[in-house]
């Protein structure tokens, strides 16, 4: 009875033959990926760890004595006057840019995404501003905003308006530096808008209109806007990134002034490490700086997940 009961039994299945590991294929991974590996620890990781590691010091170049302050160095930070000035500036600028250039972008996607003819030259017109060079255009920009002769000031003339002085004004320069981040920017957002349009399924606007939405209005309001919901979080926090991290036309343009009113976080960075040499504050300038951006990453992550698990 019990050998009948073995029989029956089914067998046992075999245990998978274990997978011969090739070595040589492993070290031959190793030698391709060895290269990139060491740029990445020598370019990428050990700068990162020595500004880290800077932060904590009061370390200036050409002093031989220089000492761990440990987190003195930060506190010092919100006690300076000038990092905060950096600090209310750049708020200040990524205020002025990141709305204007965000529905200019939204708009102008609509636009060219409603069959106008010249779709492609549109497209690229608006994109050339991304890819030009950022000193060639502000020299542009510095013609174009000259209080003396200048086209924009000309223009205000004519139509019985006072020409300011944009860039040598305290009043009117981060203005003037807004205007030429938005010209920069709002193309970039162009083309991701676009992008997100044309991911939206055509049937929903035919659905929209079977149930009432006949206007345009309508459609964008039904469809269109809550469809580009993930692609406007992505272009805001991108916007924000590119505000929080101008530099290029400050330096070519003001150089922070006039009075700092132009002075940005990243100006300030530069000025304390490159000018004043004292590296440990701007270490300690740029881990707060990246910690900013790391805070920006963080929220739209947090938002797009609670998005696709909330619909």
């Amino acid at each position: 009875m019990a050998d009948a009961a073995r029989l029956a039994a089914p067998a046992a299945p075999p245990e998978a033959a274990a997978v011969p590991v090739d070595r040589s294929e492993e070290r031959a991974a190793l030698v391709l990926a060895g290269p990139a590996l060491l740029l990445m620890l020598a370019l990428l990781v050990l700068p990162t760890v020595a500004v880290l590691v800077l932060s904590f010091t009061d370390a200036e170049l050409g002093v031989p004595d220089w000492h761990v302050v440990g987190l003195d160095a930060y506190r010092d930070l919100l006690a300076d006057r000038g990092f905060r000035t950096s600090i209310v500036n750049t708020a200040l600028y990524v205020a002025l840019v990141t709305p204007v250039s965000v529905g200019l972008g939204l708009g102008l996607a609509l636009l060219i995404e409603a069959d106008l003819p010249l779709r492609s030259v549109f497209r690229s017109a608006y994109f050339l501003p991304v890819v030009s060079l950022t000193v060639a255009m502000a020299t542009v920009w510095q013609f174009l905003l000259n209080p003396v002769g200048g086209p924009v000031n000309a223009l205000l003339t004519a139509l019985g308006l006072p020409g300011p002085n944009w860039l040598g004004s305290s009043d009117t320069v981060l203005v003037a530096l807004a205007l030429i981040g938005i010209w920069q920017t709002f193309g970039f957002n162009v083309v991701l808008f676009l992008a997100g349009l044309t991911a939206i399924n055509r049937e929903l606007y035919a659905a929209a209109e079977i149930d009432g939405g006949r206007s345009a209005f309508d459609r964008f309001r039904l469809v269109t806007w809550p469809m580009l919901g993930p692609t406007t979080l992505f272009v805001v926090t991108i916007t924000i990134i590119n505000a929080v991290k101008v530099f290029e036309p400050v330096a070519a343009l003001t150089q922070g002034g006039p009075n700092k009113a132009s002075e940005v976080l990243l100006w300030t960075i530069y000025q304390e490490g490159f000018v004043f040499l004292r590296i440990g504050p701007a270490s300690a300038m740029a881990v707060a700086f990246v910690a900013v951006l790391l805070v920006l990453l963080v929220i739209q992550t947090r938002v797009m997940d609670r998005r696709v698990h909330y619909g």
